[in-house]
């Protein structure tokens, strides 16, 4: 059972006025607010740290953790605040409405639209629930791949993502489990499960933490995987077959996010220079074109490449801590999420 609170109640407690104020943390105090730009090419945003009109006490956060845009262009917020585990939002960054499941490892959003009706699949990796629910937050359908003997009893399994193919099919990422992806139709029947953790192997991962459809190209659509300590995106048939790795040096990449021809990934982790086997909370934004292309890195340093490869990718302006996910709106801006942030909310960045 979701509880829900709106946003009218919201106000009326503290006052209009005190409720547009948002969290921050001490990295970014040097930086003027939204007046530096970011990213590069074609791709150069300025940033928006004030977007998000919430106060901590009458919504709080812990780790923003997705966000995706529903037809209205109305703007879900995952976080693991047990209290507020879905904050529905407009792109002027108002305060709509909010429920939660009282999942305290709400990690993975994915919205669907199935025959003209949307539905959230959301993924927590403190229960290791998969549930379908509908945008007002009522469980329709909930998956247990444990249950459909896909794991043995010596095995771990704490899923982080979903994706919904076009047949319906329902892909599980357990990103902090086993590293399988597991695959359901869409009653939630089990039908195959392939990957599981390995350095070495390309068709394996290591923190497979994200998984989308991609649909770009003329051919079949494909499955897109995150190997996050790989620095990686591995690419499958949807029948679990291994294509290709899409290298990213450097960069401990979140979800991937299709928006148009273009792939979308905050970089939750990233490498300190000269220091080759130590990361940081050295977070930024990463843009890749369909020709597996680094094009931009809002955040972190542009793109270099020699003799055809990619060259290592570091933090260039300390922006962002832990960048969890980004969401692409119909104007292609975009919402940067941290997770380990000080409860930041999430900071837009206007495309330029």
């Amino acid at each position: 059972m979701n509880t829900r609170r709106s946003f009218i109640k919201k106000a009326s407690a503290i006052g209009l006025g005190a409720s547009v104020t948002s969290c921050s943390f001490n990295i970014n105090k040097a930086i003027p607010l939204n007046e530096d730009i970011i990213g590069h090419g074609d791709y150069q945003y300025r940033v928006q740290r004030d977007w998000a009109q919430l106060h901590s006490t009458t919504t709080p956060v812990i780790n923003c953790h997705e966000m995706v845009m529903d037809s209205h262009k109305r703007l879900y917020l995952l976080t693991d605040h047990p209290d507020n585990n879905i904050i529905i939002l407009d792109k002027s960054g108002k305060l709509l409405d909010s429920w939660t499941l009282g999942y305290r490892g709400a990690h993975g959003l994915t919205l669907h639209d199935e025959g003209g009706t949307e539905y959230l699949y959301i993924t927590d990796t403190s229960s290791g629930s998969v549930v379908k629910t509908t945008l007002d937050g009522d469980i329709v359908m909930s998956i247990d791949p444990k249950a459909e003997g896909f794991y043995s009893d010596c095995q771990s399994y704490s899923p982080t993502e979903t994706a919904i193919g076009p047949n319906g099919d329902i892909y599980i990422a357990d990103g902090y489990g086993s590293q399988f992806i597991t695959q359901f139709d869409a009653q939630g029947r089990g039908i195959r499960k392939f990957g599981g953790g390995s350095f070495l192997q390309p068709d394996k991962f290591k923190q497979v933490h994200g998984v989308a459809i991609d649909y770009r190209g003329s051919g079949e659509p494909t499955l897109l995987c995150t190997a996050r300590i790989k620095n990686a995106f591995k690419r499958f048939t949807l029948d679990g077959k291994y294509i290709e790795e899409i290298y990213v040096p450097g960069a401990f990449v979140s979800r991937p996010v299709i928006h148009r021809d273009m792939l979308y990934s905050d970089v939750c982790f990233g490498m300190l220079p000269h220091r080759p086997l130590i990361t940081s909370e050295q977070g930024f934004v990463t843009i890749i074109d369909t020709d597996g292309r680094v094009v931009s890195n809002p955040g972190g340093t542009a793109p270099t490449y020699i003799d055809g490869h990619l060259q290592t990718l570091y933090q260039e302006q300390p922006i962002f801590k832990h960048c969890h996910d980004v969401c692409v709106d119909d104007d292609e801006n975009l919402y940067v999420l941290q997770w380990n942030a000080n409860s930041v909310y999430p900071y837009k960045l206007h495309r330029v």
